[in-house]
C-alpha cells in the first residue's frame, strides 16, 4: 500500500473501531488491516492505537494525526471534485443545515442558487447542534468549535460579536466607558439553544465575573428579536457583525467598547467524511468559502 492508502486505512479503522470492521468497509481482511496500521506505525516511528482484544483506541499522538490526516483526505477530495466538474454540472437536492443568520447571510444563499441552477436548496435553520449524520444532511454551517472526528471542515470565515445600543437608550442611560459600566445597563441575552444557557459576552480576561453580573432584561434564543429590542432602545446587545453592521453603518445603532471586547469566531463547512465528494456539494463549499467572508465582515 502507498501513503495515502496508509492513512485512508488508518481513518478508516478510527471510524469503524475495528480491524474487522474497517476490512469489511475496504474489501480486504483485518489481518490486512493490521499489517497496513503496522506499517504505517514502523514509518513514523510512532504508536498510533492502543490495542487489546477487546478495544482499539487512538493515542495522543494518533489523535493529532487524524486530524491532518482528514485535511489531506477533504483536500483530496475537493481537488479531484473540481476536475470532475469541469465535465459535470453540479445538480441534484443538496440539503443544508445553517444557523439562524440574518437577511444578508440568506443572500449569499439566493446567489448560489442563482450560480447554479440546477441544484435544489434545501436549508433548514437551527441554532442547535445537529447530528448531520443521523440526520441526513449533505453540510452543515457551524459557528464555533467542531468536535466530531467523523466529519470533514473546511474553514470559511470570521465574523466578531458587537456590543450595540441605540442612540436614543444611551442618551436616557448614558454611554459606558468600561466594561464595568455594564452592570448598571439593560442587557439583553442569548440564550443558546444547545446548553439553554445564557451566553457570555467577550468581556476581556475577568469575563465569568463580569457577565455574572449582568442584568437579564431580556432574555431570547433568536437574535432577530434582540436586535429588533436594541433598536427600539431596550437596552445593550451583543450580536453577530452580520447582525449589526448594516444599523452601525445606517446609524441606527452604536458600537460600544470595541476596543475592550475584541473578539473572533469562526465559520465552518462540516460535511461526513467517506469516499468521494459530490460535485454539488464540492459546488457549494467552495462557493461559501469565496462569498461568505465578505458578508461576515
Amino acid at each position: 500500500m502507498n501513503k495515502l492508502d496508509g492513512i485512508s486505512v488508518f481513518v478508516q479503522v478510527n471510524d469503524s473501531g475495528s480491524y474487522a470492521a474497517a476490512g469489511r468497509v475496504l474489501g480486504v481482511t483485518a489481518s490486512a488491516i493490521g499489517k497496513a496500521i503496522v506499517r504505517l506505525e514502523a514509518r513514523m516511528g510512532i504508536r498510533l492505537f492502543h490495542r487489546n482484544n477487546r478495544s482499539i483506541g487512538l493515542t495522543p499522538e494518533g489523535v493529532v494525526f487524524l486530524d491532518h490526516c482528514r485535511r489531506i483526505m477533504a483536500e483530496l477530495a475537493s481537488a479531484e471534485a473540481r476536475l470532475s466538474s469541469v465535465h459535470a454540472t453540479p445538480s441534484g437536492k443538496l440539503r443544508v443545515s445553517a444557523p439562524v443568520v440574518s437577511d444578508r447571510w440568506n443572500r449569499v444563499f439566493l446567489q448560489f442558487m442563482a450560480r447554479f441552477p440546477d441544484i435544489d436548496l434545501d436549508v433548514s435553520y437551527t441554532n442547535r447542534i445537529v447530528d448531520l449524520v443521523e440526520e441526513g444532511y449533505d453540510v452543515v454551517l457551524r459557528i464555533g468549535p467542531l468536535q466530531d472526528s467523523r466529519l470533514l471542515t473546511r474553514r470559511l470565515g470570521v465574523f466578531s460579536l458587537r456590543l450595540v445600543a441605540a442612540p436614543a437608550y444611551l442618551e436616557r442611560r448614558g454611554v459606558p466607558q468600561t466594561i464595568e459600566d455594564l452592570l448598571g445597563h439593560a442587557c439583553l441575552r442569548n440564550r443558546n439553544v444547545s446548553s439553554r444557557r445564557i451566553d457570555n459576552w467577550p468581556l476581556g480576561p475577568d469575563k465569568a465575573h463580569v457577565n455574572a453580573g449582568l442584568s437579564n432584561k431580556l432574555v431570547a434564543d433568536h437574535y432577530a428579536m434582540l436586535l429588533m429590542a436594541t433598536l427600539d432602545g431596550l437596552g445593550i446587545a451583543c450580536l453577530p457583525s452580520f447582525w449589526a453592521d448594516e444599523h452601525i453603518e445606517s446609524g441606527a445603532l452604536r458600537p460600544l467598547l470595541a476596543d475592550q471586547t475584541a473578539n473572533q469566531r469562526a465559520v465552518s463547512a462540516v460535511w461526513p467524511g467517506g469516499p468521494g465528494f459530490p460535485v454539488k456539494l464540492a459546488a457549494f463549499v467552495d462557493f461559501m468559502a469565496q462569498n461568505l467572508p465578505a458578508m461576515l465582515r
